[in-house]
C-alpha cells in the first residue's frame, strides 16, 4: 500500500478544506486565468483552489491521490453544476495517464509538496506543461514561525523518527531545494522565482475546535495523536497545540482566524 496514500485517506481533509475557501478564492484571483486556459491542479483535496480555477472560465483537471477526496471533489463540482471541471486519482511522483504538454497552468497549493520524489514531482510538473506555460505551487516553510510549520515541528516530536531515505516535504519551502528540483527538471534558473505570500484559516469556532479538527482529520495530526496515545503524553500534545493556536488566532470574537506563510513558487516553463 502507497504509505503517502494511506496518509492522505485516513482522516478527511474536507474538514479542514472548509477552512480555507476564502484564501484559496485570493489565491487563484492571482493566477490571471482566463477562459478556457487548461489547468492541472495537482494534490487538488476536494477543490480548495480547483473550483475556483473553473469559476474563472479555466477548464480544470483536478488530481488528487486520495479516493475520498477526489469523490468530495466531484460532489462539490455536481452541486455546483461545473461542465468545466473534472477530479480523478492520480499519483504526484508519476502522472501516467496524462500526456507530455497538456496544460497552460499546472498548480499546487500544499498538494504536490507532500509527495515522496520531490525530483519526479518537479519533473512531472514540467512534463505535463506546455511550452510556454507556467507552474504555481504553494508550499510551508520550514522553520517558519507561523501555523503549519510549527504544527508539523509539533507533531513530529511526538511521532518515531521517520524511515531512512525520507525527504522532508518541508524542503519545498527552501529557494535552493526549489530551484535545484526545477533546474533538474529542465528550467532555467531564471525562469524560477520565489517570493513569500500568506494564507488564513478561518473558521466559526474557537482555536480549540480548529486544534480538534486537526486531531480528528488531519493525517500527519492524527498520527502524531496516536503516537502521543502510546506514550501517555496525548494531553501534552493537545496542550501544545492549543497555545500554538491561541497565540496566533487573531480573531476578536469566539472565532478563528489564523494566518499562515508560505512560499509561493512560481516557473515559466520553455521548452
Amino acid at each position: 500500500m502507497n504509505a503517502n496514500k494511506m496518509l492522505w485517506e485516513k482522516g478527511d481533509f474536507t474538514q479542514l478544506a472548509k477552512t480555507m475557501r476564502k484564501s484559496g478564492e485570493a489565491l487563484v484571483a492571482t493566477l490571471g486565468i482566463t477562459k478556457n486556459l487548461s489547468v492541472l491542479d495537482l494534490g487538488c483535496g476536494d477543490g480548495t483552489t480547483a473550483i475556483p480555477e473553473a469559476r474563472s472560465g479555466a477548464r480544470v483537471l483536478g488530481v488528487d491521490i486520495a479516493r475520498n477526496l477526489v469523490a468530495a471533489g466531484n460532489k462539490r463540482v455536481q452541486e455546483e453544476g461545473l461542465s468545466n471541471i473534472t477530479f480523478r486519482e492520480g499519483d504526484a511522483i508519476a502522472l501516467v495517464d496524462l500526456e507530455d504538454n497538456s496544460f497552460d497552468l499546472v498548480v499546487s497549493i500544499f498538494g504536490a509538496m507532500f509527495a515522496p520524489k520531490p525530483f519526479d514531482v518537479a519533473k512531472e510538473m514540467v512534463r505535463v506543461a506546455k511550452p510556454g506555460g507556467r507552474i504555481v505551487m504553494g508550499n510551508w516553510i520550514p522553520g517558519d514561525p507561523t501555523l503549519v510549520a510549527q504544527i508539523l515541528k509539533i507533531c513530529s516530536s511526538y511521532t518515531p523518527p521517520p524511515p531512512e531515505g525520507f525527504v522532508s516535504p518541508m524542503l519545498w519551502g527552501k529557494v535552493e531545494e526549489v530551484t535545484e528540483r526545477f533546474t533538474q527538471a529542465g528550467i532555467a534558473t531564471e525562469n524560477i522565482s520565489c517570493v513569500k505570500d500568506s494564507f488564513t484559516f478561518i473558521a466559526p469556532y474557537p482555536p480549540s475546535g480548529f486544534v480538534t479538527v486537526f486531531r480528528k482529520y488531519y493525517g500527519p495530526t492524527m498520527n502524531a495523536f496516536e503516537a502521543a496515545e502510546k506514550n501517555g503524553k496525548a494531553q501534552q500534545l493537545q496542550d501544545e497545540l492549543e497555545v500554538l493556536f491561541n497565540s496566533q488566532n487573531i480573531s476578536g470574537d469566539n472565532t478563528t482566524s489564523i494566518t499562515a506563510t508560505f512560499l509561493k513558487v512560481t516557473v515559466n516553463v520553455e521548452k
